[in-house]
């Protein structure tokens, strides 16, 4: 069935709720409303169509994986907070980070570091820094963006990493090789991931000062500064009084590193040797931490199981609206948004126009369906024999879905890269999409007149 342009309500319903009411699980279940209405055709099929969507959510295997990863990572957190381990790094390496450029090309070079996957670097980077940056009365919003935006550029930029290796395996699926391996087509392709390098150039100007600071961000430093509230407007009460005054240690006390470092690397090494599975990696940085803070006496038995009881609680939102997110990525793949989308544009595609175009359709259908890696996949086998047919570079190409893919990651309301970014910094997915979007489109417009020069000329 052709749905046309009400293939968009759904989307333009979670957009709209989310910025007006800041209740991103409120969106989200409206705008999955909307679909299944949409996808039943009356009242009465709505309901069956509405639940359907939750339990093929809740039994897609990439969902459990998620799932899993984010319990572990919760269990994992609520330890270090538990056993002061955070905090002590924080006051450890506040010995060496003194101010706000030094605590933000911190974050931005741990974000570098930790490039194997996404997840693993969105929730460690923003938990390991929050604690310094509240102290600079550095907004949560400003971190949350540092990490958020470094995590998937870097990830797509250094091929060691998750992306690397699954979007090396699409090319070769669709014959892009150089020298017979994909491989060394996606190193090739690197140079022409321009939305990667240039988000990365903007961070990094944003935090010399550079490019100003702008939109939410900016209202957020000048609250920070005046009241020393380093997180949004509107956020909980609660959890801004759990934080004020939290990192006071005890006079005499000498705070060390390794109580939060060590779980880390195991975490970073065993992620690495397992070929870059991040359940594994998350599992044993877990089970090293426990039994460290055992041993030490830092917690009891009983306290470290009641601590990672905690932990997995504490994540029941991001659970909650990870599943939604699921059901309204197999909502939009039903009402076929991709295809909506790729017809409105498909009279552009040609020629030297084609790596622009495909980064815009890429851009826009990864930011309105949170679907990043599965955007790739639907996407390359229809530009790859577009661009062997018109005489474009189809590495080109290929660099231009990967790189619509990443702006997707960074800007997308529901998508798992702000899903876990904001749980990390601890604060509202919209919240952190709205303080991101500015920068991100000064890359996103930078990489739309590069892909425009080099799809003529190359």
């Amino acid at each position: 069935m052709e749905y046309g342009i009400i293939c968009v309500l759904p989307v333009l319903t979670i957009l709209v709720i989310a910025v007006a009411t800041k209740r991103t699980l409120f969106a989200m279940t409206c705008g999955l409303t909307v679909a299944a209405f949409i996808l039943a055709g009356n009242i009465t099929g709505f309901a069956e169509t509405f639940f359907n969507y939750l339990y093929v959510s809740m039994t897609n295997e990439t969902m459990q994986w998620i799932a899993l990863v984010i319990a572990i990572f919760g269990m994992l957190i609520k330890l270090f907070e538990r056993s002061n381990a955070v905090q002590d790094f924080g006051y450890w390496a506040g010995r060496f980070i003194r101010t706000e450029k030094q605590a933000m090309f911190g974050t931005f070079i741990l974000g570098v570091v930790i490039f194997l996957d996404d997840y693993l670097n969105n929730l460690a980077v923003g938990t390991t820094m929050k604690g310094m940056t509240d102290r600079l009365r550095i907004p949560r919003t400003q971190l949350g963006y540092v990490v958020n935006t470094v995590a998937a550029p870097v990830c797509l930029l250094i091929p060691l990493s998750t992306w690397a290796v699954y979007f090396s395996a699409l090319m070769k699926d669709q014959g892009v090789l150089v020298d017979g391996s994909s491989t060394t087509a996606y190193l090739h392709g690197l140079p022409f991931a321009f939305y990667a390098w240039l988000a990365v150039i903007v961070v990094i100007l944003q935090i010399l000062g550079v490019i100003p600071k702008i939109g939410p961000i900016r209202k957020d430093y000048e609250r920070a500064k005046a009241t020393g509230n380093v997180f949004p407007e509107g956020t909980d009460e609660e959890l801004i009084s759990s934080v004020t005054g939290a990192d006071e240690l005890p006079e005499g006390y000498k705070p060390h590193p390794w109580n939060f470092l060590v779980p880390l690397i195991v975490m970073i090494a065993v992620t690495l040797l397992a070929g870059t599975d991040v359940l594994m990696g998350a599992a044993a940085g877990l089970v090293v931490a426990f039994l460290m803070y055992l041993i030490e006496r830092k917690m009891s038995f009983m306290e470290l199981l009641t601590a990672c009881y905690d932990g997995i609680i504490s994540m029941g939102f991001i659970f909650i609206l990870t599943l939604l997110a699921f059901a309204v990525q197999g909502a939009n793949l039903d009402l076929d948004l991709a295809g909506y989308i790729i017809s409105v544009t498909e009279p552009v595609m040609k020629g030297g126009f084609l790596p622009a175009v495909t980064f815009i359709v890429c851009g826009i259908y990864a930011y309105a369906t949170g679907c990043f890696w599965d955007l790739a996949a639907i996407i390359m086998p229809l530009v790859i024999p577009l661009a062997n047919a018109m005489g474009v570079d189809p590495i080109l190409v290929s660099a231009a879905v990967f790189s619509g893919a990443a702006f997707g990651s960074n800007t997308c309301l529901y998508g798992d890269g702000v899903i876990m970014c904001s749980q990390g910094v601890q604060i509202k997915s919209v919240n952190l999409m709205l303080a991101t979007m500015p920068y991100a489109l000064i890359a996103a417009g930078g990489s739309v007149i590069l892909y425009l020069i080099t799809g003529f000329v190359l």
